[in-house]
């Protein structure tokens, strides 16, 4: 009788843990349905129908207005500066995080945690100078004064794979020393491969941080030709004032790509989390 209980009580909390698992997914994804509907819905239909109905007939007019209305463009800049941006953290992370982690110099540790300190500095505290800096030497409303602050590492991409290369077994590092490898080599051809996960992880973490980056677009490039598309968003909500199926066809256009790139690098995400619970 008491195993029984014990197995009913058992399915009881998996059943209610589901439920609320089940839940959280509805409240997170319904947004972006609701968001998806509406940007495929006519004036007519959005104004006549309750908002989650689903769009008949669909129509893509919407997107070809806000795409029409510069929209494109803010797309490319933004697909630009994200590329540019995220293949240079992860190759300067990369060697950053290798010399913190497996290269013994004086004052390793002491220079490694000031430098990870700096990730308790609010992002406003470096906005001003960064601003007069770029002013001073004439880069605003540049491609450079969107990537250049960015672009050499962070802190914490530094701190993530630091991590994960101390975890790396230091005897297959010293099979391939003594195979006559080089830092460089043992960099590119053992630990590179062995932490595709992590990378991937660090690629989407990075990817949707600059691609959803808002204040120092704002500021740095203040005209058109380089606006990013959170900026060219937020002007389209002030433009098309209570339009809401061509200020959602805007937000989806900036929603559907990192959901392409989650997609794309899902399993190797998972892979990064199963190993880091594994440890």
């Amino acid at each position: 009788m008491s195993t029984e209980n014990g197995t009913l009580g058992r399915t009881g909390r998996s059943a209610a843990a589901y439920l609320i698992l089940v839940a959280g997914a509805l409240l997170t994804v319904a947004p972006l349905v609701l968001s998806a509907f509406t940007a495929v819905k006519t004036p007519g239909q959005f104004a006549s129908e309750s908002a989650l109905a689903p769009p008949h007939p669909i129509t893509v007019d919407n997107f070809r207005t806000v795409l029409e209305q510069g929209l494109g463009r803010a797309v490319a800049v933004t697909a630009l500066m994200t590329v540019f941006i995220t293949c240079g953290q992860l190759l300067t992370s990369i060697l950053a995080a290798y010399a913190f982690a497996r290269t013994e110099f004086p004052g390793r540790e002491t220079l490694f945690w000031v430098y990870l300190g700096t990730m308790m500095v609010p992002p406003a505290v470096t906005l001003v100078p960064l601003y007069l800096m770029f002013a001073k030497l004439g880069w605003l409303n540049t491609f450079w004064a969107l990537v250049l602050p960015f672009v050499f590492g962070s802190p914490y991409a530094v701190f993530l794979l630091r991590q994960y290369f101390r975890a790396i077994p230091g005897e297959l590092i010293d099979a391939a020393r003594m195979d006559g490898a080089n830092t460089l080599d043992i960099l590119v051809h053992v630990v590179v491969p062995m932490s595709r996960p992590i990378l991937a992880t660090l690629t989407v973490i990075t990817v949707v941080t600059q691609w959803n980056s808002f204040m120092w677009p704002l500021v740095a490039a203040s005209g058109p030709r380089w606006q990013v598309l959170t900026v060219g968003t937020a002007t389209m909500q002030t433009q098309y004032n209570a339009q809401w199926p061509l200020i959602m066809a805007a937000t989806t256009l900036a929603i559907a790509p990192l959901v392409v790139v989650f997609v794309v690098f899902q399993r190797q995400v998972l892979r990064s989390i199963a190993w880091t619970g594994l440890k």
